[in-house]
């Protein structure tokens, strides 16, 4: 059984493996286009998975954001991305620590490498900015330090049976500052459009990171499953709602969550 000292310490882990938002898939926006995605996701985790995989009770760890997600096309062949977002992280004693404010803000483009009638490759950039520096705050952990990602992204569209899908596939390297262990990513989305109005999304989000950093914690690695439905209310308008859970791990929070979000056309 695990001691209170390695509990505390995979804690600390889980927090900097705690993933930010899933940004846009492939395609790039035509240009003087743009979207606003705005996006609530509450969560919550009393397990983690320790280094054999096993999960083991901690103190619970809730945490609720609320992210503004911005792409504007500045051309055919280039999106601009500006997503701010706020958070509130909470954790129940021993390691209790409350937190309410700005998360990361994250400034970046997409650019199209090539593409055809039904698939398109793209390589995007993100710089992303912390919204606190106070390392003394538990619930601040993993989220006072910048980061760098560079991203490549493979979308392709086609038909299943008679049904529109399309499949998103992106791999990125993400540089992290001042202590967390860099990371690599791998994101996948399946989606299918059953009916006009409607569309459904099957994602999975993973992690491993690169080593253990400079704070002399193991390394950590997850993954996620999301389960969403999109209904378009108009042209312009679309609501999404969604879940997902933390379905394997390694030193890494056992997080269930629920996401809501708003998409706006213009």
């Amino acid at each position: 059984m695990y001691t209170s000292v390695c509990l505390g310490r995979v804690l600390v882990l889980s927090l900097l493996a705690f993933p930010a938002a899933a940004h846009a898939g492939a395609w790039t926006l035509d240009a003087g286009q743009g979207i606003a995605v705005v996006t609530g996701s509450t969560a919550s985790a009393d397990k983690v998975f320790d280094g054999s995989g096993n999960t083991q009770s901690i103190p619970r760890y809730r945490k609720s954001e609320l992210q503004a997600l911005l792409e504007y096309g500045a051309t055919g062949w280039l999106t601009l991305m500006l997503a701010p977002s706020l958070q509130h992280v909470g954790i129940d004693p021993p390691f209790g620590g409350q937190r309410s404010g700005l998360g990361y803000t994250d400034l970046g483009a997409r650019a199209r490498l090539g593409g055809g009638d039904s698939w398109v490759l793209s390589a995007q950039t993100m710089f992303r900015i912390p919204g606190t520096f106070d390392k003394s705050n538990p619930a601040a952990i993993g989220y006072t330090d910048p980061e760098l990602e560079f991203r490549g992204l493979f979308g392709y569209s086609f038909k299943a049976g008679a049904t529109p899908a399309f499949l998103d596939v992106q791999l990125a390297q993400r540089f992290r500052f001042d202590g967390p262990p860099n990371e690599f990513r791998a994101d996948v989305t399946l989606g299918v459009r059953p009916e006009e109005r409607w569309l459904f999304m099957m994602q999975s989000f993973n992690v491993v990171s690169e080593g253990a950093g400079d704070w002399n914690l193991p390394s950590y690695s997850y993954s996620k499953l999301q389960l969403s439905a999109v209904y378009e209310l108009t042209p312009k308008v679309a609501l999404q709602l969604g879940g997902y859970t933390t379905y394997w791990g390694r030193n890494a929070l056992q997080e269930n969550g629920l996401v809501a979000g708003a998409w706006y056309r213009f």
